[in-house]
């Protein structure tokens, strides 16, 4: 409605001048009958706001849509009224979504060749990794074990790359299936069991309660693991010697929690560390972070519906838990 107003402001402003001014005009010139000129000026304005009332109806969904956001794309398909205005808008409106989609399946035809570009990319770099490895165990202490601790590094580089690749389509990724979290952890501890040698930090595995079998995806499970370990290792390195991953049941959710007993997270810091590309205040002293490893966590942790809890006490240590909403019991 209030479009409406603003839209024929004008033309309501000049009938009322006009009706006005009319009457001036045969006043001055002699005209005295006043009764008569009361009712040409209401004929006059009543006449306008037949006009206006029924151009209101007739264009009421015309005016609701210039008015009111869309809230899907769809809604700008949808037809309004028979008036010439109305269907030019309709016709723009088609045409503008038109454009839109193709720009968009242009835009995603280059985001899929850039994501297999990387996926490949990364696959390809993965075997002259292997075979520098391979190598590097020719060869004397302590250049074997520099190179194959810098080709780890490139190896978990190269890894944080292919699923942040893959992240967009995560969904079309997925096998759910039971796993059970203590042979998932022990194949975690198996993997990374040269981190922890180098960083001379070893893990402790808890399980309060009989084996507990979780709803999940495998190979994205065994990623977020292995993330929230790399970070507990990497910033207990020196302060600590063990971190403790503990397997348990709380309010009929199974429990997934790494605890180590590093340098923590500053308060000022803990709302913010699932944000792409924070790194803290930790960060800055580890220049290895990338701000990217809880991102992946948390993204993928929301695709496969698991909560994440996060505690941390500056100079004592971080505790994250991964919270499953299904559990089933294996004795």
């Amino acid at each position: 409605m209030k479009l409406f107003i603003r839209e024929h402001f004008v033309l309501i402003l000049l009938q009322c001048f006009q009706a006005v001014l009319i009457p001036i005009i045969f006043w001055l010139d002699g005209y005295r009958n006043a009764a008569l000129a009361g009712y040409a000026v209401f004929l006059s304005l009543f006449l306008l706001g037949c006009y206006l009332v029924y151009l209101y109806i007739s264009r009421k969904r015309f005016y609701e849509k210039l008015s009111k956001p869309m809230r899907t794309l769809d809604q700008s398909l949808e037809k309004t009224e028979n008036a010439p205005v109305s269907v030019a808008l309709d016709r723009l409106l088609r045409s503008q979504y038109g454009l839109y989609q193709e720009s968009l399946q242009q835009a995603r035809d280059r985001q899929d060749e850039h994501l297999l570009f990387m996926d490949r990319w990364v696959h390809h770099m993965k075997t002259p990794l292997s075979v520098i490895q391979l190598t590097a165990q020719n060869l004397d202490e302590p250049e074997s074990s520099n190179i194959r601790e810098e080709t780890d590094r490139m190896r978990d580089g190269l890894n944080t790359v292919l699923y942040m690749a893959r992240l967009r389509t995560i969904a079309e990724d997925f096998h759910i299936k039971p796993v059970k979290l203590s042979k998932l952890v022990r194949e975690v501890n198996q993997e990374n069991k040269r981190y922890y040698i180098r960083h001379n930090v070893y893990p402790r595995l808890k399980e309060k309660t009989q084996e507990i079998t979780v709803e999940t995806d495998e190979k994205w499970l065994f990623f977020i693991l292995s993330q929230l370990i790399h970070n507990a290792v990497k910033y207990s390195a020196g302060k600590s010697k063990q971190i403790i991953i503990s397997i348990y049941e709380r309010d009929g959710a199974a429990i997934l929690e790494v605890k180590d007993f590093g340098i923590g997270i500053p308060i000022v810091d803990l709302k913010r560390v699932f944000n792409k590309f924070y790194t803290g205040e930790n960060g800055r002293k580890y220049r290895e972070s990338t701000g990217m490893g809880l991102y992946l966590v948390k993204e993928v942790a929301q695709k496969l519906e698991h909560e994440l809890e996060l505690e941390s006490t500056a100079g004592e240590g971080t505790t994250i838990r991964i919270i499953f909403s299904q559990t089933q019991n294996i004795t």
